[in-house]
């Protein structure tokens, strides 16, 4: 039996608080969110595709085969109250999935969030310890003085705005389609190169 390597302990650190948050937000979930949730949850497997073919099967058989065997069949074809049953249960089925959909899209949204908040620090973390290092690089006798244009332009603070103008401007710019057909073009040559 192998055994697991250990964790270190800031990553079990990180595991508990992302299993916090998880917690906090299934305990703040009202008790008919967390019903429906639930129900989505057991539905939305494959052992209830086979029940529900199984019942439509079974319903269709017996409809069928009843006025074989002297029995009336409680819903003829072409099976009006089976078409009526898979209508409303289509109806709730899309309704419930739309709820547990929006409320998990409220978390993603708060995720996302929190990751781009972790991230901008990073990077004014980053721009921080690359402006030490050129102070230190400036500092110490023993090491050339020089200019590093890379280094001056990653303490510099990126405004995310500006990014995102940026990213909208380049997306809507026509050069942009042209990139995005790049690819398959470079593809073929590529290929045509390999022969």
């Amino acid at each position: 039996m192998t055994e697991e390597p250990e964790v270190p302990e800031h990553v079990s650190l990180n595991i508990d608080a992302i299993r916090s948050l998880r917690a906090k937000a299934g305990r703040s979930l009202r008790p008919d969110q967390r019903a429906i949730e639930a129900f989505t949850n057991f539905v939305g497997q494959p052992r209830s595709l086979y029940a529900l073919i199984a019942m439509v099967a079974l319903w269709i058989a017996y409809n069928t085969a009843a006025p074989g065997f002297h029995r009336a069949p409680f819903d003829p074809s072409p099976f009006f109250f089976l078409q009526g049953a898979i209508a409303f249960y289509a109806a709730i089925m899309s309704t419930m999935i739309l709820i547990t959909q929006n409320r998990q899209r409220k978390d993603e949204e708060r995720n996302a969030h929190l990751e781009l908040q972790v991230n901008l620090l990073a990077e004014q973390r980053t721009g921080k310890i690359v402006a030490l290092l050129e102070e230190l690089r400036r500092d110490l006798p023993n090491v050339r003085d020089r200019v590093d244009p890379v280094a001056d332009a990653l303490q510099q603070q990126v405004l995310p705005t500006a990014v995102v103008s940026a990213i909208d401007h380049t997306m809507n710019s026509p050069l942009a389609e042209e990139s995005a057909e790049l690819p398959s073009e470079q593809a073929s040559l590529d290929s045509e190169e390999r022969r």
